[in-house]
């Protein structure tokens, strides 16, 4: 895979949620630049091209969506998200927090370090795939990103 045409950076350390979550995108035609990495440290590594990614990609080709679980192992995604929106190289990549936490002080910090969504993860496979379609639809087809 040609990691600067990543359109779909998946951070998700539960394997489930990831094999849904990739699954549901592929149903519906949107998985097929997807990336998923199981941490946040591994996320700062793709994003900013260090690390095993050095020289890999381009800090400058980012994904189109980064999809970012709060609790992980390593770095959770709070972290993430304040790195990727306090770099100037980064800010302006949309990123939608999925995660199943519905506390609202996480809500209302990840807002305030520029996360572009809030999406706490149905517990309903359904709904939960729905979801998904709906997000990849939105962020991948209808959002128009600035021009880089």
């Amino acid at each position: 895979m040609n990691h600067n045409l990543v359109d779909i950076l998946l951070v998700e350390d539960n394997a489930d949620d990831a094999e849904l979550t990739i699954h549901a995108l592929k149903k519906h035609n949107m998985g097929n630049n997807l990336f998923h990495v199981s941490d946040g440290e591994e996320a700062l590594d793709f994003i900013f091209a260090r690390g095993k990614f050095a020289g890999q990609r381009e800090i400058e080709n980012s994904p189109k969506l980064v999809l970012l679980d709060i609790k992980m192992p390593k770095v959770d995604g709070i972290e993430v998200l304040e790195k990727i929106k306090s770099d100037a190289r980064t800010k302006q990549t949309p990123v939608v927090m999925l995660t199943s936490s519905k506390e609202d002080p996480d809500i209302k910090r990840c807002y305030n370090l520029g996360a572009n969504s809030y999406i706490v993860k149905p517990v309903n496979f359904e709904s939960f795939a729905q979801a998904i379609m709906n997000l990849g639809f939105y962020w991948l087809l209808l959002n128009q990103p600035p021009v880089k």
